[in-house]
């Protein structure tokens, strides 16, 4: 009956802290009859003074309804009636199902009147009409279970929503799906370490902290690369600039990686100290953050600022408690005001420092922000401090971020967050005297957007990036003027974001970690960029690392994973109008020409009528764009392919894959670490840049060993392409013969006849170039696992290019010193390559003119013109 309506109303309201005093006893359940024309409250059975309640309909038999509770006086707990309202008992005095009372919802099974499951931070089942529960979904710390949907045709499938993500059942909870399968994080904050590749490290809403590499060896981000690090979930994760391996974060926990212990190094034992001693107060999420100045000196702040410079052995306090010694409800508290009835500091849960922004230029020079809206700065390392607050933010506008300037120490930025006061507009401000002065900068954020971070970039001065509650925005002005950078980024909250290298590093609060790559071009952009025909922005350093350096079976493409940044060097450039014809983009060995692009170049597309696996292994490749806007290609640091073609891509996948981006590019060699120039032509005209390319930071091989690679390598690699070139020219000079020789008689005929047979022979078939090698992907090979190519019985210059193009993908494979095998089998496979190019000089000069004066004289025209 769609006219019956049952409803639940409670009081409560949030604060700017957290508080249950925030709501009241004036609840009920209430009943209509006529579609919410008329209510009618229900109170017989049920407790007086309701301050929450939750309430379901048995599906099975409507006339029994379930609700959960909360009240005073112990009137807490599990409520049936059987009279569709009318009246109620409590059907037990089992407290574990309401133990939560805020989060509790009844879920009654869709055909069964005496089963029902109650979500709470542990989900609790009753199969006799809620008398008695057992527990049934959920883990001992709590997964916050919060709503269940039941298929109605089929009971066995349930939906579970908790606050890590959604999972599924199809036996009834025996079994569970995964929720790891789902880029629901939510992050409180992120930091970076110091280690290549480097991680990112925070706390996580109910899944505990991660650090999670930013770049996994097997050409993606899997499982393989996160690991808990010992911190409370809303805590920083701060990561020890001198030492990777060491996580420190919460209220101060210390993570060793190498032993996976974890010990407590904080200043206070406990949240609030030890009898007898100061009080301290704290909240979920305490800053902890280390100077870049003194890579020692690790801050944490609780309602006083610490210090310690020997990883929490001993710390100093180094500020008194500067929060607001008095201040005023805010209004949003409503008509529980007067329940406050202290105002003063300390009062409250809360008010303590929320945010540190140690300088990056002058370790004496130190900024904290509270969550009751006080900026404070000391410019002698804590011996005295200034409030210096600006007059606009009042009581609660909580400080969320303050970040010192990276080039001038009497510059701030600081995020204001006042969510918490129904106030939904950006707050972000600015000081350039040291905090005597601040500007209000949001032009260009909208409003209803509250702002959470805001960060200088370390390169760039006055390039600011800010985080929303929708999105990332950036300013190349100082904050003047913010544009939004949101560009394929989920809506979400911003919590927190860090500029690592030439990285942008976000944490959202609900949709994981995101990362721009290289945001070099917004260090180069200005005003007159726009207006340029052309910019080829300077290119970051390059590292030169092995994409995918797994040999073997890949990952299903249905295995949660993150794309790996871009294999290479990125390279950017701007076009204002549509190219009017080619673009080519050239990377340069001084004046030699190594790598070349072209607009026009065909781009492989896989078909699946020929492909012999699915297409969903394959990347979809895209070329160098003429079109109008900003462009962003790579270069992987490889000599141009060996099989001369001019598409990017080709028919052969490694057999370590990957899902939907694999690149079925050939083999060549790497490019020695060194400076190269990056050509971009458009419309006839160049634009050049310098390019570094580094080596894996990784790799100790000692260079005397990389340098032989790099030179055995790029021999074989250029005798694999004359030897091609060779056979190809053969080929040619046969076509030519076959064309004559029909005109030809006598002993004309017999030598066409025999020279052709001679560069048959010589040029073989044709084959791949360097199929051979371990096939990981990125340089290890084009998908075999026998390395070089196995010399044929016959010479020929198709099977040297072959075998030459295998023995360098064999060196290739790794960056260690060369075993006698593989030094023995390139140097035999030059020496095949000498010998079969020696036959091929012979056979292409003195051979090729004495036939030559043999048409000439029979009156034929000469081949190989």
């Amino acid at each position: 009956n769609p006219n019956i309506v049952y409803a639940t109303l409670w009081e409560q309201r949030q604060g700017p802290w957290e508080n249950g005093a925030w709501s009241g006893t004036n609840g009920g359940i209430f009943k209509s009859t006529d579609g919410g024309t008329t209510w009618t409250q229900l109170t017989q059975g049920l407790p007086a003074g309701i301050i929450n309640a939750e309430l379901a309909i048995s599906p099975a038999r409507p006339s029994r309804v379930f609700v959960t509770v909360e009240a005073g006086n112990g009137g807490t707990g599990v409520y049936r009636s059987d009279d569709s309202g009318a009246t109620w008992i409590r059907v037990t005095t089992d407290a574990r199902p309401t133990a939560r009372i805020n989060e509790v919802v009844p879920h009654p099974h869709p055909k069964d009147p005496d089963t029902i499951i109650i979500t709470d931070i542990v989900s609790f089942k009753s199969t006799d009409g809620g008398n008695t529960f057992v527990p049934f979904k959920g883990a001992p710390g709590g997964d916050d279970n919060q709503n269940i949907w039941w298929n109605p045709d089929n009971p066995d499938i349930m939906l579970l929503v908790i606050d890590q993500g959604a999972v599924v059942t199809l036996n009834g909870g025996k079994t569970w799906s995964s929720w790891f399968n789902q880029s629901t994080a939510a992050l409180y904050h992120v930091m970076t370490d110091n280690a290549f590749p480097y991680r990112v490290c925070g706390g996580q809403q109910d899944s505990g902290s991660i650090c999670i590499a930013s770049r996994g060896n097997d050409g993606q981000i899997t499982m393989r690369e996160w690991h808990p690090v010992g911190v409370e979930e809303y805590g920083y994760a701060a990561p020890d600039p001198l030492d990777p391996d060491i996580i420190y974060g919460g209220k101060v926990s210390r993570y060793d990686r190498r032993t996976g212990q974890v010990s407590d190094v904080g200043p206070v034992n406990g949240r609030g100290g030890v009898a007898g001693a100061p009080s301290y107060r704290t909240v979920r999420t305490q800053p902890v953050v280390f100077s870049e100045v003194d890579k020692r000196a690790m801050f944490y702040g609780n309602n006083v600022l610490w210090k310690t410079i020997d990883g929490g052995l001993n710390w100093k306090q180094i500020s008194p408690d500067l929060t607001r010694a008095t201040w005023t409800v805010p209004k949003n508290v409503g008509i529980y005001t007067s329940r406050v009835t202290n105002m003063t500091r300390g009062s409250i849960g809360a008010q303590v420092i929320y945010t540190i922004g140690p300088s990056y230029k002058d370790i004496n020079r130190i900024w904290f922000g509270t969550d009751d809206g006080t900026i404070a700065t000391t410019a002698d390392g804590g011996v005295t401090w200034k409030n210096v607050t600006p007059p606009e933010i009042t009581d609660f506008q909580k400080i969320f971020t303050i970040d010192a300037g990276r080039f001038d120490p009497l510059t701030a930025y600081a995020a204001v967050n006042t969510l918490r006061l129904d106030d939904m507009n950006p707050h972000i401000y600015r000081t350039h005297d040291g905090g005597k002065t601040w500007k209000h900068i949001v032009n260009g954020i909208p409003g209803g957007v509250p702002v959470s971070v805001v960060r200088e970039d370390p390169k760039r001065k006055g390039l600011l990036f800010a985080g929303s509650e929708t999105q990332v925005y950036f300013s190349i002005d100082d904050g003047d003027h913010w544009q939004s950078l949101r560009l394929n980024m989920a809506a979400s909250s911003v919590r927190d974001l860090v500029i690592k290298d030439d990285d942008l590093v976000v944490g959202t609060h609900g949709r994981g970690i995101w990362i721009l790559d290289d945001i070099t071009p917004l260090r180069q952009i200005t005003a007159a960029t726009a207006d340029e025909a052309a910019v080829l922005f300077k290119p970051q350093t390059a590292m030169r690392v092995r994409w995918n350096m797994n040999t073997d079976t890949p990952l299903p493409p249905d295995e949660p994973v993150a794309p790996n940044p871009p294999e290479g060097a990125i390279i950017n450039y701007y076009l204002k109008a549509d190219a009017t014809g080619p673009v080519t983009l050239e990377i340069l060995d001084g004046k030699t020409v190594l790598r070349k692009y072209s607009s026009e170049d065909s781009v492989y597309k896989p078909d699946p009528t020929t492909s012999t696996v699915p297409l969903y292994w394959f990347r979809d490749l895209k070329g160098l764009s003429a079109k109008a806007g900003m462009h962003r290609f790579t270069w992987d640091v490889h000599y141009q392919a060996l099989d001369g073609s001019t598409r990017l891509g080709g028919p052969t996948l490694p057999i370590a894959a990957i899902g939907y981006n694999t690149v079925p590019l050939p083999t060549t060699p790497w490019a020695n670490p060194g400076t190269y120039t990056v050509r971009l032509t458009v419309n006839g005209k160049s634009y050049t840049q310098p390019i570094v390319v580094e080596a894996d930071p990784r790799v100790k091989t000692p260079a005397a060993y990389m340098q032989q690679i790099y030179t055995l390598s790029r021999a074989a690699y250029d005798e694999a392409i004359a030897t091609r070139d060779a056979a190809t020219q053969a080929r040619v000079l046969r076509g030519q013969i076959a064309k004559v020789l029909p005109q030809a008689t006598g002993a004309t005929a017999t030598a066409l006849s025999a020279y052709d047979r001679k560069l048959d022979s010589l040029a073989g078939a044709a084959a791949a170039v360097g199929r051979g090698g371990r096939g990981g992907g990125g340089g290890a090979g084009a998908g075999g696992r026998g390395g070089a190519a196995d010399t044929p019985a016959v010479e020929t210059l198709s099977g040297a290019s072959t075998t030459l193009g295998g023995v360098m993908n064999l060196l290739q494979g790794a960056d260690v010193r060369p075993t006698t095998v593989q030094l023995n089998a390139i140097a035999k496979a030059r020496a095949e390559g000498t010998r079969v190019m020696t036959r091929w000089t012979a056979l292409s000069t003195t051979g090729l003119a004495a036939l030559n004066r043999t048409l000439a004289a029979a009156g034929l025209a000469v081949i190989g013109k």
